[in-house]
């Protein structure tokens, strides 16, 4: 990933450096205007700036996705002429690849950070609400539907049915909607459901608002956790498995 992520880099180089060279022609000022106009299309002569122009965007979009926000074209376009000219280069791919990890690093504590402050400001609110419960470790919980079951301790495995969404209301999981509840052992979940479900009687149903950091952590988890986030879920404890 490290090497390809390079490799875009480069890429993004070359057209950046075109267009720094090239002087913008002016648009004329519609008298009543009602949108911005649309960027005039670019001119290709062939399949190669075609090419070119179609790398460089996906590179750009890519890029922009990984939370680049500004980058010197000069030197990326310097590294592309050295790279493709098989001239000396200025980094081995090793010391490349050391770069783009404390990028990759910096990039990660940037977004968690901007996470944890939204979850920071939001538990704040929540824990006013009326019927909200936070715990020593900053767990906080409502009980939906109160069970008069046994609880289970963090030795056993239990059976659930749960929701998870982030603090926008996107829904990352349900096995509600899957039909198929969970069996898991209290102690192999993240640490907030660990704490939670020992204080759950079985059949209850509680809503857990849970800090990134007795969840995924600054890391978040694939594509729809991210890093520092903090998540509510909707948990049922339907059984305590013998």
């Amino acid at each position: 990933m490290l090497k390809k992520l390079f490799l875009l880099w480069l890429l993004v180089g070359s057209l950046a450096a075109q267009a720094q060279t090239k002087k913008p022609v002016p648009a004329k000022k519609p008298a009543t205007p009602t949108k911005p106009a649309a960027p005039a299309a670019p001119s290709f002569k062939n399949l190669n700036d075609s090419l070119s122009y179609a790398m460089g965007l996906s590179a750009g979009q890519f890029l922009k996705a990984q939370g680049v926000e500004n980058l010197n074209y000069a030197l990326l376009n310097k590294a592309i002429e050295q790279t493709l000219g098989d001239k000396s280069t200025s980094f081995d791919m090793q010391a490349a690849n050391g770069v783009m990890e404390r990028f990759a690093r910096t990039s990660v504590s940037k977004k968690a950070s901007a996470e944890k402050e939204k979850g920071r400001q939001f538990l704040v609110q929540n824990k006013k609400k009326a019927g909200v419960t936070e715990t020593a470790s900053g767990l906080q919980f409502e009980v939906l539907t109160a069970g008069q079951g046994a609880k289970p301790n963090s030795s056993d495995t239990v059976v659930v049915h749960y929701a998870g969404k982030l603090l926008n209301g996107k829904e990352f999981d349900s096995s509600f909607k899957r039909g198929q509840p969970l069996t898991i052992p209290v102690a192999g979940v993240i640490s907030g459901w660990t704490e939670a479900l020992q204080l759950m009687p079985t059949g209850s149903k509680w809503r857990l608002y849970i800090p990134s950091d007795q969840a995924y952590g600054d890391m978040g988890a694939g594509r729809d956790i991210p890093g520092g986030a903090t998540l509510v879920f909707d948990v049922e404890l339907l059984e305590i498995k013998k």
